[in-house]
């Protein structure tokens, strides 16, 4: 083998080296905080979970809780203990947990808004009863909609090909440095290397409205939409400083969004006066204190034009 070949060599392993180490130190530090989650009550079944606070805050799935109002909650270290349900929301299938005794490890929610598509996705949890299971991929795509099991759009859904299966639901997604980016939530049926995991500002914004409210209150304008890259010229023009918005894919007929005039294929920019960068902010300003409210959407229209729609939310319909 000639020198050129030795060092091909030589760099192909130290890649692999770096890799399988960044891989291994995000598992270190996140992997003693998934727990089995299984329901007491109810209908029986089991998932995954995360510590977020050394005294048993715990984000799980709201479709691993269910009914259940009680969990038994098994942690890597041989820890058995139950735990109450504080809060669910089954329209971004996250719910909260808290054990009833100190569980000791947690991890720490990261800033979904900076990932970008090909870092380094990890998946940690207890599929198909093979507890505290490693897979990992990349972050395929960001800002899709899926559908949550009671029917609702759960928007700022990451996309990655770390295999999941039934019993990941709840646990943590990771980057590579060591933070949950996302909480696992769904796979396609039949498809390969396709699953979904809520983006971790998504949960958090939920957490803290179950910790503060003992619900989360939506304030509904109808849509679908989509995280995009925002063009420089428009973002220049309408004096924002993003480089990304978001995107209406869809409404939903005689929705607020479409009485206020909105159309599919706009870009909002801002919610009365506040950037809009990503769905994620748009989920967190349009919370539950504008509903009822006229609040003023900043949007570079598919007319091609900056302009300003006024919007009333109302309740999140039943």
């Amino acid at each position: 083998m000639g020198l050129i070949e030795k060092n091909i060599v030589s760099a192909d392993v130290d890649l692999t080296d770096a890799y399988s180490s960044s891989v291994s130190s995000a598992v270190d530090l996140v992997g003693p905080a998934v727990s089995r989650i299984e329901r007491i009550g109810g209908r029986g079944g089991h998932g995954s979970g995360f510590a977020i606070s050394p005294d048993g805050l715990i984000v799980t799935n709201n479709h691993v809780v269910e009914d259940a109002k009680a969990v038994r909650i098994s942690t890597p270290e041989g820890l058995v203990t139950d735990g109450r349900v504080l809060g669910r929301d089954p329209d971004t299938d996250i719910a909260l947990i808290r054990a009833d005794t100190s569980i000791g490890a947690w991890a720490r929610l990261g800033d979904s808004k900076r990932l970008r598509r090909g870092q380094i996705a990890i998946a940690i949890g207890n599929p198909l009863g093979f507890e505290w299971t490693v897979t990992a991929g990349i972050v395929s795509a960001l800002g899709r909609s899926m559908r949550a099991a009671n029917g609702r759009l759960i928007d700022d859904v990451i996309q990655t090909d770390a295999a999941l299966n039934p019993g990941n639901s709840g646990g943590p997604l990771v980057s590579s440095a060591g933070e949950v980016i996302g909480v696992n939530t769904a796979v396609i049926q039949g498809a390969q290397s396709i699953a979904f995991a809520v983006a971790s500002n998504t949960a958090n914004y939920v957490v803290s409205e179950l910790l503060r409210f003992g619900q989360v209150r939506h304030a509904y304008i109808g849509i679908s939409a989509d995280t995009i890259d925002l063009n420089r010229r428009v973002a220049l023009q309408a004096g924002m400083p993003q480089t990304s918005s978001v995107r209406l894919r869809r409404l939903e007929p005689d929705s607020p969004a479409e009485r206020g005039g909105l159309q599919e294929g706009d870009v909002i920019l801002a919610v009365d006066g506040s950037p809009v960068a990503g769905i994620d902010d748009l989920i967190r300003l349009l919370d539950g204190d504008k509903i009822a409210k006229e609040t003023a959407f900043l949007i570079f229209s598919v007319q091609g034009k900056i302009e300003t729609r006024h919007v009333t939310p109302m309740s999140r319909p039943a």
